[in-house]
């Protein structure tokens, strides 16, 4: 199975974005989006990003011309009929893409791959009104496309190895690092990366440090390139809480998952993150934080005196969320939703993490996660059950 054409459905940031990469990796790309107008904004925002990417050395002047010369604007969904995967940036909302899958699977070729980018649904479910659904994959890429190198390709029981082999082929192409996930809530990164922001927002509720603290110690001790609550704020409060009731709910309600009552009350409040001037912090006309200082700390490190050079409550909380990232990943692998290497080249691409979950895992140990999760069911319930696979790991 060759592709040659690729088509996008959706011409928003990330439809235009996904349909820039799939130029510039020479692919003949078909844009459409069901009004007209943003079809132009996003025609005309994929050709300024060419331009101004070549300006920053990102790539050629001629490599831009010839990407451009690519792109073409699909007026009707009926103009993808001859792409050979047509990938949808759609809206978040399961019954849109559903149709407008049902709708592809009529005007394309009995072998056009489908492709979803959906972040939260199940692929599965989409694909339900589509005939032949072996050719249905997940191909999930990551804001902003151009700059974000993860691309995970998203296999459900129906879809094909031929289908999923040549997903990979086209990410490979278009200059992403391809992971192959399994059809489960949130695939591998956004999965992987719950404890990050549930453990810190349980930490903030449990009185163990202030929101600043718990961001300085993950960046300073963790290495991470923004604490949890900035994160929060710049993808905007109630935009985490919806993934995080999703999750909640795809999950069988596990106790680990469970939606923080902080962040529902922020919500309600109206403290959106950056985009409503209030979250977790409160931002004016300079939203950028101060560096950090230099305190000689080598992260990542679970060495108390050094980590008690951040903060005093930096040798409780960092080995916490370390410990609750190891169970995760010890769950997720139990569940084979992707293998150990894809897990931790899916956060440290798609998240930054300065190393993966696995990593992690081996620099905290299994025995002292499990002991620290145990401690901490005694006192807080279930959400620290510990997995079995870290368990096993953990005896040796």
């Amino acid at each position: 199975m060759t592709v040659e054409r690729v088509g996008v459905v959706g011409a928003g940031t990330m439809g235009a974005g996904i349909a820039q990469v799939a130029a510039l990796g020479g692919y003949e790309t078909r844009l459409h989006d069901p009004v007209p107008a943003a079809l132009d904004t996003g025609v005309e925002r994929l050709h300024s990003a060419l331009i101004k990417g070549a300006t920053k050395g990102m790539w050629s002047e001629k490599d831009a011309d010839e990407a451009s010369g690519r792109v073409g604007a699909a007026h009707s969904l009926e103009d993808l009929g001859e792409c050979d995967l047509v990938v949808e940036a759609a809206p978040e909302e399961l019954r849109v893409k559903q149709r407008l899958f049902a709708t592809l699977a009529e005007v394309c070729g009995p072998v056009t791959i489908l492709a979803s980018n959906t972040s939260s649904l199940p692929v599965t479910a989409i694909a339900a009104e589509v005939p032949r659904r072996e050719r249905v994959v997940g191909m999930h890429f990551f804001n902003p496309p151009a700059l974000m190198k993860l691309v995970e390709v998203v296999a459900t029981a129906d879809s094909s190895s031929e289908a999923l082999n040549a997903t990979t082929e086209v990410g490979t192409r278009m200059g992403r690092t391809p992971i192959r996930a399994k059809d489960s809530p949130g695939f591998i990164a956004n999965r992987l990366a719950r404890p990050f922001t549930l453990e810190s927002l349980r930490m903030l509720a449990d009185g163990v440090a202030e929101a600043r603290t718990i961001d300085r110690i993950c960046r300073i001790g963790g290495g991470f390139r923004m604490g949890p609550f900035e994160l929060i704020d710049l993808i905007g409060l109630d935009v985490n809480l919806s993934v995080a009731r999703s999750f909640y709910a795809q999950g069988g309600e596990p106790e680990r998952w469970r939606p923080s009552s902080i962040q529902e009350g922020l919500v309600a409040e109206g403290r959106l993150g950056r985009k409503s001037g209030k979250g977790f912090y409160e931002y004016g006309e300079d939203t950028r934080r101060k560096p950090d200082p230099d305190l000689g700390v080598a992260a990542p490190t679970l060495d108390p005196a050094e980590l008690a050079k951040i903060d005093p409550a930096a040798p409780t909380v960092l080995p916490r969320l370390l410990a609750q990232i190891a169970n995760e990943a010890a769950f997720a692998l139990e569940e084979e939703v992707g293998s150990p290497a894809d897990m931790d080249t899916a956060m440290r691409l798609g998240f930054n993490w300065p190393r993966g979950p696995l990593e992690l895992t081996t620099l905290i140990g299994a025995e002292r996660a499990v002991d620290l999760l145990e401690e901490l069911r005694q006192t807080h319930g279930d959400a620290y059950r510990p997995a079995p696979q870290l368990l096993a790991a953990a005896k040796g």
